[in-house]
């Protein structure tokens, strides 16, 4: 199998979740802008990979299975990361919940896919205009709280600024989910026609 230039990108993205995990521990000065730039340079390489695919007709099986799994890699490894280092009180619940709520909506909505997929509907959940401003309100989030969970005395207010992101990214997040249920319903109550041999015929 040979890989492409998008797909060595992609590859390189899931590299870089050991590094950010690694310097968002270590005690060094400046390790939490060091972590922010590492979680920045990934969310620059899914654009690109995705962007040098369909410029350069440069797709592959791989490559599609590829880049929706690093995405979603980065962004709950960020999360996990997040809630641990996060103070106790309620701002941790409400950080915990919206984490949650994230990370169980994007395996939900890959299963969707998935399933979608193997119906021949896909194109019925493809990704919409509310699904991309989900994802840009979430990385601006976890830039923010990357950069400012030390949560100096200085920090504090940017940092509860990023709090109040991340969770208007989880409600986002939940109306996009109901967005892609909406629009494979039919599916998923058998009312949509599906092509000869998909799961379930018979």
């Amino acid at each position: 199998m040979q890989i492409n230039l998008p797909t060595w990108l992609t590859l390189f993205r899931v590299a870089l979740l050991p590094v950010m995990v690694l310097v968002f521990y270590l005690p060094f000065h400046g390790h939490n802008i060091t972590a922010a730039i590492v979680f920045v340079l990934a969310a620059v390489t899914d654009w690109l990979d995705g962007f040098l695919a369909r410029r350069m007709n440069l797709t592959s099986a791989f490559g599609a299975f590829l880049d929706p799994v690093a995405d979603k890699l980065m962004v709950a490894v960020t999360l996990f990361l997040l809630v641990e280092s996060h103070p106790e009180g309620w701002s941790s619940i409400v950080m915990a919940v919206t984490a949650a709520v994230i990370v169980g909506r994007e395996i939900s909505i890959s299963a969707l896919r998935e399933w979608m997929a193997e119906v021949g509907m896909r194109a019925t959940v493809k990704v919409a205009f509310i699904g991309k401003l989900k994802t840009v309100m979430q990385i601006v989030a976890l830039v923010v709280l990357i950069v400012q969970h030390e949560k100096e005395a200085t920090a504090l207010r940017l940092y509860h600024i990023g709090e109040a992101l991340l969770v208007l990214a989880g409600v986002l997040t939940i109306w996009s989910g109901l967005y892609y249920l909406h629009a494979a319903w039919p599916t998923l109550r058998g009312d949509a026609p599906r092509r000869p041999g998909a799961p379930g015929d018979g």
